[in-house]
């Protein structure tokens, strides 16, 4: 699936969902400082899924994936959800029946290239904004976590998030993996 169609299929079968994804996890887990680390986590998990399409129930795996989120970052904070997880369940939390999780090897190389394609976007990046978004993404630390680590603003943090997506998106549709959509083209 290339990248164009990728997004397409985001905006199509994900992100009409978020209004009720966002009550959902206040409600699940209103002890969570920052949904929307949360959010963004949930979404990009999504995105590193080979072949979207290939999901039977896009919704269904949304919630499970916010959810799996959510238990991951209570496991990395020590702290105890308030909801209570059978044994079972957090062993297989995503359901076998929503993937068909044989890849082929077209699959294979395109998440080579895909990944030389990140690094690549990733290097290109200043030295701290690198840094913040690999933080942020590679290892999963919250807003506030990459700030006490590094000892920057909050403010900061999320300027270097928004530097990076906004760099790396450019940088993808440069190369031509990506549509210029409209709001890159504007910031442009």
């Amino acid at each position: 699936m290339s990248y164009v169609e990728q997004a397409r299929w985001f905006y199509e079968h994900v992100q009409p969902h978020e209004p009720a994804l966002r009550a959902y996890l206040s409600k699940r887990f209103p002890a969570l400082p920052d949904h929307d680390d949360l959010v963004q986590e949930t979404y990009v998990r999504i995105l590193q899924i080979q072949d979207p399409a290939r999901l039977l129930h896009p919704k269904a795996f949304l919630f499970t994936t916010a959810r799996n989120a959510a238990i991951d970052l209570f496991r990395r904070r020590n702290a105890h959800p308030h909801e209570t997880f059978p044994e079972e369940d957090t062993h297989n939390l995503i359901p076998l029946s929503l993937l068909d999780s044989t890849p082929t090897a077209a699959e294979t190389m395109q998440t080579r290239q895909h990944r030389e394609a990140l690094t690549a976007a990733l290097r290109s990046l200043p030295e701290r904004c690198r840094e913040v978004m690999l933080l942020r993404y590679l290892d999963g630390c919250s807003g506030k976590e990459i700030a006490a680590r590094l000892d920057i603003s909050l403010g900061t943090v999320k300027g270097h998030l928004l530097k990076g997506v906004r760099d790396c998106a450019r940088f993808f549709t440069a190369r031509g993996l990506v549509e210029a959509s409209n709001s890159t083209e504007k910031s442009s």
